[in-house]
């Protein structure tokens, strides 16, 4: 049994940055991949980032792609998100999960453990 604890998050004026971690325990986190997730009000979840198992492999949404960066360090059991350039839009609790698999997909039926979230504001 997968368990992701999250942490940074909070507020962050436009234009500003934060960087979100998520450590995991009770699994072999390097032979899966991990994503990044986000929810805002009244709508569904979306893919926002994710990261293969080696950490070689990285894809991001395209409203995203160029400001935030996935990363991992294995030797923690450790997902980072930097988030730069933050917009208004990009506020949302944002989640972690582990793939099903060491490919890193934009599915969330290919994650089968979430971290609790944490919220991302964005003032304009």
């Amino acid at each position: 049994q997968v368990h992701l604890v999250q942490s940074g998050g909070g507020l962050v004026q436009a234009g500003g940055s934060l960087r979100l971690s998520c450590a995991a325990s009770g699994r072999t986190f390097d032979n899966y991949a991990m994503g990044w997730f986000r929810q805002a009000p009244g709508k569904e979840r979306e893919f926002v980032a994710a990261i293969s198992w080696s950490g070689y492999t990285t894809n991001y949404a395209d409203s995203v792609k160029g400001r935030f960066t996935i990363s991992r360090d294995n030797a923690k059991n450790t997902v980072y998100l930097q988030m730069n350039s933050l917009k208004p839009e990009d506020a949302a609790i944002y989640y972690c999960a582990v793939a099903r698999s060491s490919l890193s997909g934009r599915n969330t039926a290919e994650y089968d453990a979430w971290g609790q979230g944490t919220q991302v504001t964005v003032s304009s």
